[in-house]
């Protein structure tokens, strides 16, 4: 009886399957001419089923049995509906031809106002009723990237780039495919939470693909557009509210479609350098609504990397809204000799306008990657892929995939490993070396030796070397040893230390570590300047910026993620702390302006403080308000918060235990926020901090609350960092209050003047301020240029009213 029930089971199965079978209509979508027409969306009529053609006009959507009217919509061409029946795998070319745009119904006058300007007017005052209209929805996305390049030196720094980057003999290929497909969800404003449930990358693997949603989607109904994304300032939308200002607009035709006036409209920039797009929109008449675009961004509009950016939309009907059926981003560009091109295309379906999420729904993980999603084989990918591979995307995937297998043999991942682990002169002199042992998932990695030589007037030459020693687990947990040793030849002092960690959860950021031993610290915490920049100013130029003292030490700390955003510290250390003092003036320049190590007394070599011993107690929180993350098998990754990040922490010296001399209690709290956009003005970044030491029975001067200041012409740029205060004078035991204001204007001026559009150079002013028992009042004034990783900036320092210094400052480093 049982067998037999089971028997049946199997069969209604079977026959369910049968009944609810897919079969898949596919075709060529071409024009006039027999020209593939590319990323047409191709959707069930009256639904959200559907697809988009690919690069060569093929597309592939999924039917069960029935009779279905299929829509063919492409920007600038008709629309066809033809009604099909699929009783089977089904081939349906269709030949759109080009939408007869006219303007014989329009009324143009000579000298008057061009029809289009009414109409956009029309869309402006809609934009807000547009773009707030969708509260919430969900959906199906599926989106693919092809970046390639089309051209490339021979060699780059030495290096053959055709056999490096596997490429054609014309140095021609595709560098980058990957695919994905997720479930979008969305609330307005700026609520999101998407779930990638498969990914592939060609010839790995084992990696997610970059593909995120949220990071397609774009929404002219907005003002401005892609703020720190292309560049630092944003975009003007074509029906932005002050849109008038920026763009021309020419009425090129109306037509009909379903019913519907749909008005081309060109976009014309009024000025060649702005921020802005070109191109043609949409919009339909008595809505308002844009039905499409075709926009581009060019180098001229100040975007970084690449020199031209097509943006497509195509939209569907949803209910009583429209909503994107595709967004497709082609891009070109040419850097040092590199030509690339290529597109990401998002295709999205299934819509659900009103669904219903749990409360607390939205908790701040905006993409959330599962364990299994690349582990999809071909036979997934092949029945769920809306739009089918191009003949070279095939052939990418083949090779590379291939190689790949190739590369996860033990034999050339055992070859690869012994040519990574030969010792060369240049990784142990000027980069490091570095010995893997794949086996045991554990690596040593070697200071390269150049780097870890140093002078200075404390120790004269010296060195300071260490070895960092790596053990990998499951789920990304690891231990990290790191011992150092360091000796000057003038003191003849050796120290050493070992540092330890470990992450025993990297999905709540949490680790212990422990470190113990000696070593010669700068007497300013957060640092005055590298090794290499004060040898060489000792050595070259006779100035001795930095000081130092000794430290013998054992600390213990641990970390952990306490609730979305906010992370804990807590740590102890014990230290005996002694002064040092010059044991040489040596330099290549005879009159050197050398000084002693007490930073109090330059002329004078008196101790600072006494030898004394300190245990330490640091507690910590640091929150970031509203903070996003994405979730991915091997940790969490925290996107940068819209919001300040808030930084509370208290540190205390503890007396009479274990001979402890210090005695103090400092509560200090900062609040932060870096790249705060202000659309097309650019961006500015402030930090206000203030402290107060509750207690200061006994404050040696290591343990005093510290500032970044500068002595120098450069250094590492730091929004904290002061560009004229000294090193040391100003340290507290006491109060303080300091913040630091910069505003980057992003080419704003500098893109209306020829000489420097090209350099792409960006406008920034700031100031610092800062207010201590010792140093009321002090201010500092700044404004330069910056490109990249370097700045210039001529600045200037008040005392109360008193100017005391002045000059230029140039930093450079990430």
């Amino acid at each position: 009886m049982k067998n037999i029930y089971y028997s049946l089971l199997l069969l209604l199965g079977f026959v369910n399957s049968v009944y609810a079978q897919n079969y898949t209509l596919t075709g060529q979508i071409k024009d006039q001419n027999g020209e593939p027409i590319p990323f047409t969306s191709v959707y069930v009529k009256n639904t959200t089923i559907g697809t988009s053609a690919n690069i060569d006009g093929i597309y592939k959507l999924a039917l069960a049995k029935g009779t279905y009217t299929i829509t063919f919509r492409n920007v600038g061409y008709k629309s066809i509906d033809k009604v099909l029946t699929i009783l089977g795998n089904h081939t349906q070319n269709v030949v759109l031809a080009p939408e007869s745009y006219t303007l014989n119904n329009v009324t143009i006058s000579a000298n008057a106002e061009d029809p289009a300007y009414a109409i956009i007017r029309q869309a402006i005052r809609n934009r807000k009723k547009h773009l707030d209209e969708v509260k919430e929805f969900s959906c199906d996305v599926y989106i693919k990237g092809v970046q390639k390049l089309v051209g490339a030196p021979k060699k780059f720094f030495g290096k053959d780039i055709q056999r490096t980057l596997d490429l054609d003999t014309n140095r021609r290929g595709i560098i980058y495919q990957s695919e994905s497909r997720s479930i979008y969800n969305c609330r307005r404003p700026d609520h999101i939470h998407e779930e990638m449930i498969a990914s592939k990358v060609a010839g790995r693997n084992n990696a997610f693909s970059f593909n995120k949603a949220s990071d397609l989607e774009i929404n002219f109904y907005n003002n401005i557009m892609l703020e720190n994304v292309l560049s630092s300032r944003g975009f003007v939308s074509p029906i932005a509210d002050r849109a008038m200002f920026y763009y021309r607009y020419k009425l090129l035709g109306v037509t009909m479609d379903n019913g519907v006036m749909i008005n081309k409209i060109e976009v014309i920039p009024r000025r060649k350098h702005d921020p802005v797009f070109r191109g043609i929109i949409y919009i339909a008449d008595d809505s308002w609504r844009i039905q499409g675009t075709d926009l581009y961004l060019t180098k001229n509009t100040g975007i970084n990397l690449i020199d031209t950016l097509n943006i497509s939309q195509q939209f569907i009907k949803v209910q009583d809204a429209y909503m994107p059926s595709n967004i497709n981003f082609t891009f070109n560009g040419n850097v040092m000799g590199f030509k690339f091109e290529g597109y990401y295309l998002g295709v999205y379906s299934n819509y659900n306008l009103n669904p219903q999420f749990p409360e607390n729904y939205f908790k701040g993980e905006i993409l959330k990657i599962g364990e299994t999603v690349n582990d999809k084989d071909s036979v997934y990918w092949t029945s769920t892929r809306p739009i089918p591979l191009t003949l070279e995307e095939k052939r990418n995937y083949t090779r590379k995939d291939s190689i790949e297998k190739r590369k996860e043999s033990k034999y050339y991942l055992d070859s690869v490993e012994r040519a990574n682990n030969n010792i060369t002169a240049s990784k142990l002199l000027l980069t490091h070396y570095t010995f893997n042992n794949r086996y045991a998932q554990r690596s040593l990695k070697l200071d390269p030796i150049l780097r870890s030589l140093f002078y200075n007037t404390v120790e004269g030459f010296g060195f300071s070397y260490g070895v960092t020693y790596t053990k990998e687990f499951e789920n990304a947990r690891r231990y990290i040893i790191r011992p150092e040793v360091r000796y000057g030849f003038a003191n003849k002092i050796l120290t050493g230390n070992i540092s330890s960690s470990y992450i025993y959860d990297p999905v709540k950021r949490a680790d212990v570590g422990l470190s113990f031993g000696s070593g010669i610290y700068d007497l300013n915490p957060f640092g005055t300047m590298t090794m290499l920049s004060n040898s060489l100013n000792s050595l070259l130029f006779g100035k001795n910026f930095p000081k130092f003292y000794q430290k013998q030490f054992i600390n213990g700390r641990t970390s952990r993620l306490l609730a979305r955003g906010l992370q804990g510290t807590v740590s102890l250390e014990y230290a005996n702390n002694r002064n040092l003092v010059n044991h040489t003036l040596y330099s290549f320049k005879k009159d050197n302006e050398f000084t002693s190590n007490n930073p109090f007394s330059p002329l004078v070599e008196t101790p600072l403080f006494p030898n004394y011993q300190a245990l330490t107690a640091y507690a910590r929180l640091s929150y970031s308000i509203k903070q996003e993350y994405i979730t991915r098998p091997d940790g969490i990754f925290y996107q940068e918060s819209k919001y300040p990040r808030i930084d509370l922490a208290y540190r205390k010296g503890i007396k009479n235990v274990f001979g402890s001399d210090a005695d103090y209690d400092l509560v200090t709290l900062e609040l932060t926020k870096e790249r705060i956009s202000t659309g097309l003005w650019g961006y500015f970044s402030f930090l206000v901090g203030t402290g107060k030491f509750l207690n200061n029975n006994t404050v040696y001067y290591p343990d005093s609350k510290h500032f970044r200041g500068n002595n120098s012409l450069t250094s590492l740029p730091d929004l904290r960092k002061f560009s004229f205060l000294d090193f040391y004078q100003y340290s507290t035991d006491r109060h303080y209050v300091e913040a630091h204001l910069e505003y980057n204007f992003a080419g704003l001026i500098t893109n209306k003047i020829p000489l420097l559009r090209n350099i792409k150079l960006e406008e920034v002013i700031g100031g610092s301020y800062l207010n201590q028992p010792n140093k009321k009042n002090y201010k500092e004034f700044y404004f330069g240029l910056q490109r990249l990783i370097f700045r210039a900036t001529y600045g200037f320092a008040y005392d109360g009213n008193k100017k005391v210094q002045q000059g230029f400052r140039i930093s450079y480093g990430f």
